[in-house]
Order: structure tokens, then sequence, then C-alpha cells
């Protein structure tokens, strides 16, 4: 074993769990089975939850758990790299709906298609998922092995959960009681309807106005314990700059009188729906610009790892097990795929030569782009607070530019543009999943190539369902708009976003607030200079990375919230225990117990969100207590004192004295 796997290093680059020389079975027949099931229901459910709610349930753990429970409880078999392929096939899914419903829903409001059209979806859907996986490959050692300040919160969240089920005991019965205690808060929010999913106030104070809010969710309180303090407190700060600094400003001497005033602050055409959106992804482009700027070193290493690759000059059956990826010929082989299948696509939309041959470059340079933007995010925050609406948002606004400036106009303007931003907005969602994955496998001791095998596998089988599910529930609710009365439409917020963004850009008006991306952008590019000449000079412990900042300003703010009360949970386990006089092993310790508790609370919220979205399917009136009353200050004190009572249970679990051992 080399010095670098073997050395101690920050949470998730650690020794594998099953060393490279041991083989146990991995991408057996029940494994891809279970896997390709999965990633066909989760695909489907998450096209319905992210058209309804605008965001999609993360698959990893919860897949991990459903396979442990299939593998292990039910079949009395399997191992944990069974299980790890179940969940990577699975996720791949999840990834790929959350990419098709942000852009391809946005072509039927603009009247472009009459309905989803199979084809063109499903080719958009899997050349766009798979060119993710094939472009991420070369970037695997750059980004898990050589970038060190990356921790993969989710991922290693994901690795525990995977061990912790390999050797069963009152480790998994933890995680369980946790699972339990998340879905039936998310029951209770969600189905029954005995607390309000959502907290909020907004007050007009003075010629302006101040909104707060958090959502009752134990999935954000536990993702911001596993991506810790810094990181949750910089997403939190984040908020806090949209909210506390630009949203005021923005409501200065605006007429409230006879509106709700929390719609008109942050619902869908409120203040932050249609400005404060568009400041965050100004400090998005600048933070994401950096990124690229910062790994360009690793990036040129791992295209040079690829050449090598695909020229046959690495014989990858030298490498350990543990390093095994897919090369050569077949790297070629998946790339070139994708760029034909891009091309039947864009023929079938455009019917112009020169317009598939612009998209074409256009798509192949902006996803390479995102890839590695969304890969390294995932790495640092997680794939649940990824912001690859604000990266599609990017490449609508470059890749519209470029058309603007080659004449084009009306509706071919309109579809090539958002025919690129659909691959690259799967490519930079697969691309995310795959590289969690690639973590995780790393943490456990998996095969990389089987992995990728696996990804590719989820990817081409799921896209082939998600036309015929965004049909049906086009004919049964309406996406964006009712199809009849008496019925409530899907939301799609994204959707509706990208429709508005289109039509700006290429309608008859064009007022795309050019001047807020210009001020978000300037907020981006000042952290950055604050933490390169102030802090890291100085090697501060605390550093104002521009990325966690700009996902903060572009999120709800009652999202960035329970993720800092996750951040302050973590925060308050550390000093606690120095103040008790704890052993660095017994903290570690608890900060172990912290992340098993958290996978199952992350785990428990996205499993009941997964069965929420498919019972909202059925004729099932939901919530269930519709005469419950929804508003008033008792319902908002029980619903924080649920929010309470979670942090305790958080707090308990992790301080709780036990066993020193994080192995």
């Amino acid at each position: 074993m080399s010095n670098e796997t073997s050395t101690k290093h920050p949470p998730g680059d650690v020794e594998p769990y099953v060393p490279a020389w041991q083989t146990p079975p991995e991408f057996t027949v029940q494994a891809v089975v279970l896997g390709v099931l999965l990633s066909l229901i989760m695909c489907a459910a998450n096209v319905y939850a992210g058209l309804y709610a605008g965001m999609t349930v993360s698959a990893a753990i919860p897949a991990s758990v459903i396979s442990m429970g299939v593998l292990r409880g039910v079949l009395r078999r399997g191992t944990i790299l069974e299980n790890n392929v179940v969940h990577t096939i699975a996720s791949a899914g999840e990834s790929l709906a959350a990419g098709i419903i942000f852009t391809v829903p946005a072509m039927v409001l603009l009247g472009l298609w009459e309905g989803f059209n199979y084809v063109e979806t499903t080719l958009i859907a899997m050349a766009g998922g798979v060119m993710g996986v094939v472009m991420m490959i070369p970037l695997r050692r750059s980004m898990i092995v050589e970038q060190k300040e990356l921790r993969f919160p989710e991922g290693v969240a994901c690795a525990e959960v995977l061990k912790a089920g390999d050797r069963g005991g009152a480790e998994m019965l933890g995680i369980f009681a946790a699972l339990g205690v998340g879905a039936a808060l998310k029951a209770l929010v969600s189905l029954v309807g005995l607390f309000k999913g959502t907290v909020e106030g907004a007050w007009q104070i003075g010629r302006t106005a101040f909104y707060v809010g958090t959502d009752v969710s134990p999935m954000l309180m536990a993702v911001g314990f596993i991506v810790g303090w810094e990181v949750s407190l910089l997403i939190f700060l984040g908020g806090a700059i949209s909210f506390l600094g630009a949203l005021p400003v923005l409501a200065y001497n605006v007429d409230f009188s006879g509106q709700d005033l929390v719609k008109a602050l942050v619902d869908t055409g409120g203040i932050w729906d249609e400005k404060i959106r568009f400041f965050g992804i100004g400090a998005m482009l600048a933070a994401g610009v950096y990124s690229i700027l910062k790994i360009s070193g690793s990036m040129g290493a791992a295209l040079r790892t690829a050449v090598r690759g695909v020229r046959g000059l690495e014989d990858v059956s030298a490498l350990p097990r543990t390093e095994q990826g897919i090369t050569g010929r077949w790297l070629l082989g998946l790339m070139v795929m994708c760029l034909v299948l891009i091309a039947v696509v864009y023929t079938l939309m455009t019917g112009s030569a020169l317009t598939v041959a612009v998209t074409t470059a256009t798509m192949f340079v902006l996803a390479f782009f995102f890839v590695a933007v969304a890969s390294y995010i995932v790495g640092l925050v997680g794939a649940s607070n990824s912001p690859v609406s604000g990266m599609t948002i990017c490449t609508v606004l470059i890749t519209a530019g470029l058309l603007l400036v080659l004449g084009y106009t009306g509706e071919a303007g309109m579809l090539a543009t958002l025919g690129v931003a659909g691959v690259v907005c799967c490519a930079a969602c697969t691309s995310g999943d795959i590289c969690q994955d690639l973590k995780i496998g790393q943490i456990v001791g998996a095969t990389p190539r089987r992995l990728q095998t696996g990804e590719i596998i989820g990817t081409m089988i799921a896209a082939s369902i998600i036309a015929p599910t965004m049909q049906l529930l086009q004919n049964a609710y309406g996406i964006g708009k009712p199809v009849r009365e008496g019925v409530a439409a899907l939301r799609a917020p994204q959707a509706v976003m990208f429709e508005k963004l289109v039509s700006g850009i290429f309608g008859a008006e064009r007022n795309l607030p050019w001047d807020l991306v210009a001020y978000g952008a300037a907020v981006g590019l000042a952290a950055i200079l604050i933490d390169r000449i102030f802090l890291q000079p100085r090697a501060a412990k605390f550093r104002l990375h521009a990325m966690p900042l700009a996902v903060g300003m572009y999120l709800p703010w009652t999202v960035t919230f329970p993720i800092l009360l996750g951040g302050l949970v973590y925060q308050f386990v550390q000093w606690r225990s120095r103040a008790r006089g704890d052993s660095p092993r017994t903290r570690q310790a608890g900060i172990h117990r912290g992340l098993l508790f958290s996978s199952g609370l992350v785990a428990g919220e996205a499993i009941m969100g997964i069965l929420i979205a498919l019972l909202m399917m059925t004729p099932l009136e939901m919530p269930l207590l519709e005469d419950w009353p929804k508003g008033g200050l008792p319902v908002d004190l029980v619903s924080l004192a649920a929010v309470a009572a979670v942090m305790g249970l958080l707090v308990l679990k992790s301080l709780r004295k036990g066993a020193d051992s994080t192995d």
C-alpha cells in the first residue's frame, strides 16, 4: 500500500475499506438488475418532484440503504462493493432527471414543441448524461486524489452508510433509527401536514422590507453537519448578502400594498425569483472561472493522462484494481458516440448543418468547462447543493450571446440555445454524480471501471423513460400552466425561469438584468481578492472560499438557514468535546457517530421524499390533515420545535460516550 493511501487525511481520504488485492463480488447480475430498477424508479419520481417543487432528491444514500435491505436482508448475500454498484447505477437516474427538467420543459412552455418529443428528449438525456461521465473520467485522479481540499461531504456520508451496513450491528441500527427520524418528520410535513414545511415571515420596515425563513428539513441540517462549520457558514453568509443586503435594497420604495409580502419578495415572480437569482448567478460566474483557473494544473495533467489512455500507452492491467478505469479506445468510442447522437438531435431540432456545427462545438466547450466545475463543487459542498441551474443559466447566456452575434433570432435561436443548455445541464449533473460515486468507490475500495460502466448503463436506460413520464404529467396536470380548470399545475420553477430567460433574449423585448449579474460577479471577485490578499498569506483558519459563498447567494434563504444549523451543531460538538477534556480519538469518534446519524437523516428524508413523490401520482389528497391550521404563531413554534428536537438528537448522538474507534 502506498504512503498516499495509508496516510491519514481528512474524512473520506483514507485507506480503502476493501484493499486492492481483494476481489470480492462487485459487478454481479443481481447488483446490476437491482440498480437498473432503482434507477428507473428514482428517475421517474425525481422528474415529478423536480417539476413539482424545483428540487430533486439525491439518490446515493437512499439507494445504498435500499440495496443493503434487498441484498443483505432479503437475498441474504451481497458485498459492500455490490451495494456500491447498485447505488451508482441508481443515482444515475436521479441525476439525469435533474438535468432534463431544467431545460426541456421550457421548449414546451415556449411553444417550440407541442409535446415532449420522444426521440429528441431521449437523445438529449442519453448523449448529455453519457458525455458527463466520459468527460469526468480523465479528471478522476486530479479531482479525487490530488485535490485535498475537496471533502465530498455526501460521498463520505454514503461511504459510512455502506461500511456500517457491511459491519452491521449497533452502527447499522443507529443509521436506521436516524432514517426513521428523517422519514417520520418528512411524512409529518409533506404527507400528513402536521408541521409546516417552511417557517417564514416578512415585514415592511420604513420604505423597504425584510424576509427570514427556514425549511423544516432534517436532511438540510444533516448536510450542514457533514460539510462542517466553515462551509455551512460561508453558504449562510452568501444567503445573508442576498437576503439581508440585496433584497432590502431592491425592495426599497416598492409599493407592496394589497400584496402578500412573502409572495412579493420570494415566490415565483417575486423580487428573489426575478432579481436575486441573477445576482447569485453573477457571483457563481466569477467563482466558477476562478475554480477552473485554480485547478487548471491538475486538469492539464488529467488531460495528458486521458490522451495516453486513448493512445493505448497506459496499461491499466498493470495498475491496482482500485485504480483501473475506462481508457483507450473505449473512452474515445464513447465520446464519438455522444457527439454523433448530439449532432443527430440538433439536426432534428434545427434542420440546419451550419447551426448543428455551431451548437455542437459550443456545447462541447461549455460541457467540458461545467463538468469540471460541477465535479469540483460536488467535492466542496455535496451533490445536493451543486448549483447546476446556475451553470445552465451561464450556458444559456454564453450560447445565446454567440448565436445573437451570428445573427440567430426568434425560434431558431431559442431551439439552438435550449438544445445546447439541455445537453450541458445533463452532462454537469451526471459528472457531479459520477465524481461523488468515484470518491465513494475510493473510500470503500471499488473498481473505478465497474462504477463508470454502471453509471453509463443507468444513464442510458433511465433516459428512455423521461419523455413518457413528462408527457404523462403534462397531460394530467400541466407543466408551468394547468391543462384544465380546477387542476393545479406542476410549477416547474427552473423551466419557467429558462422560458423567461430565453424569451427575454430572443423575443421582442430584451430586458435581462445585466446590472444584477455584474453586481453579483463583483461580490464574487471581492471575496476571491479578500481571501487571496488577506486570509491565505496569513494561513487564516477561516477562508473566504468564493464558490460556497456564491452558492449561498443563489439558494433560497430557507435552504441556507438549516444548513447553518447543522454546521452549528458540528461546531458545538467539537467545542463541547474539548471542554470536557475528551482525547482527540474520542472527539473523532463523536464526529464519526454524528456523520453516521446525519447519513441516516439524509437517507430517511430522501427515501420518504421519493415515496411521497410516487404517492403524488395517485388520487391521494395531500396533506391528509386538510383542516389542520397551516398558519399562525403556534404552528410556526411547533414546527421550529421539531427542528430543535432534531438538532438535539444530533448533539446527543455525537456526544454520547462510546467506543473510540472510528473504524
